[in-house]
């Protein structure tokens, strides 16, 4: 019962991890990458369709990204898409590829985009003691109904504290080195 409550919430931990990985490579970082871009929807044929499902989206230089749409009447359209988003840049077309300039972020910027990488850290974190939280519940709830002992219960926390501290390891490391790219000029 404890190895598969444990086995669960590692389960859980790792998609807290890789949601907190996937929000993160949409940030802009004054590079050029295609990624900042996998939150745009765009209006197609009255359907909201994310960018990627209907353009060819590259970065052929460290300082710009070229989409491609399959279908060229949607130029107007993933235009649109990108000047309403947050991301603050201007698209350029020349009737077939829409080309997107990446400027340098500001000092001021990228200290933002640290304080918001640090921020989903910290959200990232909280949920994976909620996790924990619940799992130990799940524990208590087996103790209470006579299926487990109370130490099995005290090893069981042990391992989800353990998972805890691994998987709390592991966000810090990755917001490290999203802050440290970001703040690099």
């Amino acid at each position: 019962m404890i190895k598969d409550t444990e086995a669960k919430t590692k389960e859980k931990m790792q998609k807290t991890v890789d949601a907190l990985s996937a929000e993160l490579m949409t940030l802009r970082c004054g590079r050029a990458n295609p990624h900042i871009l996998d939150k745009i929807k765009v209006d197609y044929y009255g359907a909201q369709t994310p960018l990627t499902q209907i353009a060819a989206v590259s970065a052929p230089e460290a300082r710009l990204i070229t989409i491609q749409p399959w279908d060229v009447s949607a130029i107007k359209a993933i235009e649109k898409a990108i000047l309403s988003s947050d991301l603050g840049l201007n698209p350029s077309n020349d009737g077939k590829v829409i080309r997107l300039s990446i400027p340098q972020l500001t000092q001021e910027r990228r200290e933002q985009l640290a304080k918001s990488v640090s921020k989903s850290g910290e959200e990232a974190k909280v949920a994976l003691r909620n996790i924990r939280r619940n799992a130990i519940d799940e524990i208590k709830k087996a103790e209470k109904a006579k299926e487990i002992t109370e130490d099995d219960v005290k090893d069981g926390e042990k391992l989800l504290q353990k998972a805890v501290d691994d998987y709390t390891k592991k966000i810090d490391d990755i917001v490290k080195e999203k802050e440290k790219e970001i703040l690099t000029v």
